[in-house]
């Protein structure tokens, strides 16, 4: 601020992922494209290595990672100087032409540098990564950022949900919402979370399982429901039990639990 750098910009239009930046050098080395396509990415540096006039960047972002190569002497005034403050950790947004070293490492040569986010604390080693336990599941954002596996567990969850909700959608079964607040802890035995509702007055339980206000809508009249939903349970806690967790529960009309048995191993 000093220097009349906002550290927090409102915004930033950056033209390509990284993930489309690769694609598109392939696509110009295909088509033997002499001229460099120009992009302008964003994201979290990785990795600075300084090498005299020339300073590689590791950049990633959602979609991957990608090299970055800067040209001391072909940058301006003003980049430059910001080039020499950046950290680890920091976000930025930069612009420049595409090519591969002679190594064959798909690089970004900067040609604009803008500062979209400072870092203020140093990332985990680079080597050892996140390894504390708790603190990986106390401070998610970290472990995002330091163990890759960690961002490809949340990709694949998410996929797995979208499938059951198509396998079931494609068999007319309705997706629904029941409470999650309820006057009584029905459904499963667990000890359940207890809240206050002060307009009522009265104590509520944070739902240990969706089972009862699924067998009403059957009662209403809906042939297939199921339920995708947070359930609460006020029990023991460790790396592999969370009091509060997702469930899947599905109600059919007319069947019995062989057809269950067969929808679910189907």
């Amino acid at each position: 601020r000093r220097r009349g750098i906002e550290p927090y910009p409102y915004g930033y239009h950056r033209s390509h992922t990284t993930e489309q930046a690769l694609a598109l050098l392939k696509q110009q080395e295909e088509r033997s494209q002499v001229k460099a396509s120009a992009v302008s990415l964003a994201g979290r540096i990785m990795a600075n290595r300084p090498m005299g006039k020339i300073s590689f960047l590791d950049l990633r972002d959602g979609s991957g990672k990608i090299q970055l190569c800067l040209y001391k002497n072909r940058l301006s005034e003003e980049s430059l100087e910001l080039s020499q403050d950046l950290d680890i950790g920091d976000i930025i947004g930069v612009s420049g032409k595409l090519f591969r070293t002679k190594s064959g490492e798909p690089t970004l040569e900067v040609e604009s540098l803008t500062l979209l986010a400072k870092s203020l604390q140093p990332l985990p080693e680079k080597w050892h990564g996140l390894a504390d336990v708790d603190k990986r599941y106390r401070q998610r954002y970290l472990d995002l950022i330091a163990n890759a596996e960690t961002k490809e567990t949340f990709q694949v969850r998410s996929q797995i949900i979208a499938a059951i909700r198509d396998f079931l959608n494609q068999r007319g079964f309705l997706e629904v919402e029941t409470p999650v607040l309820q006057p009584s802890a029905g459904g499963a035995l667990a000890r359940p979370f207890t809240t206050h509702h002060h307009a009522l007055d009265q104590d509520f339980y944070l739902r240990i399982a969706p089972e009862l206000h699924l067998k009403r809508l059957l009662i209403g009249g809906f042939d297939r429901v199921y339920e995708l939903g947070r359930i609460f349970r006020n029990e023991g806690v460790s790396t592999r039990h969370n009091p509060e967790f997702t469930m899947l529960e599905s109600y059919e009309a007319y069947v019995d639990y062989n057809d269950v048995m067969s929808m679910v191993e189907e």
